[in-house]
């Protein structure tokens, strides 16, 4: 009975996950990446879209984005809107393209996005632990309303422990690798 409602909330589990890879992959590491960009919102004939949706997004060098879109029309909403990003970056329009060269980070830059990475984690963690705590207020209930008993209660209370124990792994995991990325010069 519990291991239902732990298999229920695995689809939880896996979008906390993926958000905050998601999350990840917006700060900078001094590497281009398209995932840098890919999900900024572009004024695009009225209607915002993400950039993926309206630009091919190629890394032609290790720190130049190029940005090709489909209509050359949208280059100045594209170059707009990677200037009030917050991402710091400076787009150069061509009249064809947009290309964006990520400069070098300073060891200051490098630990305050270690910072930032840290708070993420953190937020990823507390979604895991709001999680954990629903399955486990489902679990006591099945047990108020004795349909499982004390003893499989505490079983139920083991297996989700070991699941928060696996999904906070891989956030560590996920968290370390994207530190060495960032403190890579």
């Amino acid at each position: 009975m519990y291991s239902e409602i732990i298999n229920k909330k695995q689809t939880e589990f896996e979008k906390t996950l993926e958000h905050f890879k998601e999350d990840l992959n917006q700060l900078r590491t001094g590497r281009a990446s398209a995932a840098l960009v890919e999900n900024l919102s572009v004024d695009y004939y009225g209607a915002k879209s993400p950039l993926k949706q309206v630009a091919s997004i190629s890394i032609p060098e290790p720190r130049t984005i190029v940005i090709s879109p489909w209509d050359k029309g949208s280059l100045v909403n594209i170059e707009a809107a990677i200037r009030e990003s917050q991402l710091n970056l400076n787009p150069m329009n061509d009249g064809q393209v947009v290309r964006i060269n990520i400069p070098a980070l300073d060891e200051e830059r490098r630990k305050e996005l270690v910072k930032i990475l840290n708070q993420k984690t953190e937020d990823a963690k507390i979604n895991i632990r709001r999680i954990r705590e629903e399955i486990w207020n489902e679990i006591q209930q099945l047990e108020k309303e004795g349909k499982i008993g004390e003893d499989e209660k505490f079983i139920g209370k083991d297996k989700l422990q070991e699941v928060i124990d696996s999904q906070n792994k891989i956030i560590e995991e996920v968290k370390e690798k994207r530190e060495r990325e960032i403190m890579t010069v």
